[in-house]
């Protein structure tokens, strides 16, 4: 098949679920055509050594990718997040059309932020067979907890034309299939597909001096978070749920993000020695940290919308066979119980949180191993690259022949023009 994708980020940028699914595709033999934007996430800067241009295309046997500018400030502000969302979509739009002309099936890996780009691609593009693979069901400016704008309003609208008009949406986790319904998209389309983790980064490892030194402490317990600092993952709570087991635990906050100068303000407010900050660090080095440490740490805030969202952190921490102490509610909290790979406590409840905090302390190292190895086995069973990669190929076969067999129908019903 001739296969479109749609992303917002893609490699060298960490976006490995449709950049190793587009590798995956072509190794299978199918012609893949990737469009995406110059690379700048998480900094919101373009990465050295690029420079945005409107004639920027890679080619590899079967797998092509075009590069498209958009605004990249560096800012966090929803005045950029939009503008950037924006001048993505009017890129997209310009040169979609021809780059994904004649392509069987399109796949377009659905964060708000590709949501304006998305929808008038399908416009142009007109009857082209789509899945939707939705990661993030409300509008990032209202997941976290930004005062809605009528921008958000003009996200969710986009975003309700897409479910409605793509041929299968596909949900990353199975809370988010009765959100994406209620949104708009037909029941009998939607299918469930777990994310996979970056298997080339994320597996078992032994630690190395560098990693022990970094998360290590003084022989206690050491519970990490490893990835972006940001609102809506309440960070605040592990901090004030580490503070009164000075001695027991530490608590380790490996990375950065919009949220780390008020995670360390609240930290050095209750003056809690046993969390430490680590700068964000290369993703080649995260499997060492992750065996480094005794547990990873999970957390979501309690907001409705998180309830039906799966962090990637959750994979990664299982493909790495490490742990989880997991503060969150629906999907991801039942997945860790279910797995028996760690332990959990209700969102944003730092007094419980403080008790798992202890309890994992107590608990032989024999016996985290063992959680970690549930863990891992749950990754390969039910999350791994190989199975998502057959379970999106296919979807995409399936959008094609409901898109025929939908054809074939109107055809049918279509009356006969008078004598």
């Amino acid at each position: 098949m001739r296969i479109g994708i749609l992303s917002y980020h893609f490699p060298p940028e960490p976006a490995f679920v449709p950049g190793s699914l587009a590798e995956q595709l072509a190794a299978r033999g199918h012609e893949v055509r990737v469009l995406t934007g110059f690379p700048d996430y998480p900094g919101g800067q373009v990465y050295p050594g690029w420079r945005q241009r409107w004639r920027y295309e890679t080619r590899s046997e079967r797998l092509t990718v075009r590069r498209v500018p958009r605004w990249s400030a560096g800012d966090a502000s929803v005045r950029a997040r939009v503008a950037g969302w924006l001048s993505f979509a009017a890129s997209a739009g310009t040169i979609g059309r021809g780059h994904l002309a004649g392509v069987d099936v399109l796949y377009v890996h659905q964060l708000p932020a590709a949501t304006f780009a998305a929808a008038g691609l399908l416009r142009l593009l007109g009857a082209v067979p789509t899945v939707l693979h939705v990661q993030d069901v409300h509008p990032e400016l209202e997941a976290q907890g930004t005062t809605p704008t009528p921008w958000a309003a003009r996200v969710a609208a986009a975003t309700r034309w897409l479910y409605r008009s793509a041929d299968l949406v596909a949900v990353a986790a199975p809370g988010m299939r009765d959100l994406v319904v209620a949104g708009g998209a037909d029941p009998g389309r939607v299918r469930l597909l777990l994310n996979w983790t970056d298997e080339r980064l994320f597996h078992p490892a032994e630690p190395t001096r560098e990693a022990r030194r970094l998360v290590r402490g003084d022989g206690r317990c050491v519970v990490m978070h490893a990835g972006t600092i940001g609102a809506r993952h309440g960070l605040e709570t592990a901090v004030r749920a580490a503070a009164p087991l000075r001695g027991t635990m530490d608590l380790v906050l490996v990375g950065s993000g919009p949220g780390e100068e008020r995670v360390r303000r609240l930290a050095a407010e209750l003056g809690t020695d046993n969390v430490r900050f680590v700068a964000r660090r290369s993703p080649l080095e995260m499997a060492d940290l992750y065996a480094a440490a005794d547990y990873q740490l999970v957390m979501l805030r309690d907001l409705p919308e998180l309830r039906g969202t799966i962090p990637g952190k959750l994979q990664a921490a299982f493909g790495c066979a490490a742990p989880v102490v997991a503060s969150a509610g629906g999907d991801t909290v039942e997945i860790v119980e279910r797995a028996r790979a760690g332990l959990s406590c209700p969102p944003e409840d730092w007094a419980t949180l403080a008790d798992r905090f202890w309890l994992a302390a107590t608990i032989p190292s024999a016996a985290r191993l063992e959680m970690g190895r549930r863990g891992r086995e749950a990754y390969l069973r039910d999350m791994s690259l190989h199975g998502g990669v057959d379970t999106v190929e296919r979807l995409l076969h399936d959008a094609v022949a409901a898109r025929r067999s939908r054809g074939a129908a109107a055809r049918t019903r279509r009356p006969e023009p008078p004598a």
